[in-house]
């Protein structure tokens, strides 16, 4: 090839559509994480003087969930910008992006907050317990339902926006996004003041990824067909 020959064009990777399944894996991990910390962890843990040997366990193994739940969503967020490919709006990608990663930072920072708590509880003496652990609570809880919730709802919004505009998803699906976006966002509802909010997210995220890797076995199996 001379130096005047031009360069054949760049072919475009793309993802694997199965890798759709990060999404799926992601909205089980992170149920499984919310339900067992939601349901495990008491107001005080001076409330039941068996929690450190009965919830403990659980509230760790909901923690190092933590971790691979959010690398899936990160895989999520790359099959999302696959399926959108060139008719990908830059405004709201770049919102999508951002809210993402935030997202998953604030998961990160709320977990490793409530694990530092749980070494603290067993290290500390009794008496400076409740003072740590309502510390350690609050800041925990705040992370995760102040601030990561809220750039959830940023992020299905700007990913419904982009769904509407380019039809990749069916519209139902989209307009769900928004009102749970909405619920999140407004924290409208009792089930704000429970924590159990968290949980439409990852709902959300399984319907959208059962979708996306049903359409592509789905069109996989009719391009076979035709061959």
């Amino acid at each position: 090839m001379t130096s005047d020959t031009p360069l054949p064009p760049r072919t475009r990777l793309r993802a694997p559509k199965s890798a759709a399944i990060a999404g799926i894996l992601f909205s089980v991990l992170l149920i499984i994480s919310s339900v067992l910390i939601l349901v495990a962890t008491p107001p005080t843990p001076l409330d039941n003087e068996n929690w450190l040997l009965s919830q403990v366990p659980a509230v760790l193994l909901a923690l190092n969930l933590v971790p691979f739940a959010g690398i899936a969503f990160l895989w999520f967020m790359g099959v999302v910008r696959d399926v959108l490919g060139e008719r990908e709006d830059q405004f709201f990608a770049t919102v999508f992006l951002g809210s993402g990663l935030l997202f998953v930072a604030m998961l990160f920072v709320s977990s490793a907050v409530t694990g530092s708590l749980i070494l603290l509880t067993n290290r500390l003496p009794e008496a400076d317990l409740p003072a740590v652990y309502d510390l350690g609570r609050l800041i925990a809880r705040e992370t995760l339902s102040t601030y990561s919730i809220r750039m959830a709802g940023v992020f299905m919004i700007s990913s419904c926006t982009l769904f509407l505009r380019t039809g990749v998803i069916p519209r139902w699906t989209a307009w769900l996004g928004f009102g749970f976006a909405a619920i999140m966002l407004l924290r409208i509802g009792y089930i704000n003041s429970l924590g159990w909010v968290m949980l439409l997210f990852p709902l959300w995220v399984l319907l959208v990824s059962l979708h996306i890797l049903t359409k592509s076995y789905t069109h996989r199996s009719d391009n076979l067909t035709q061959g």
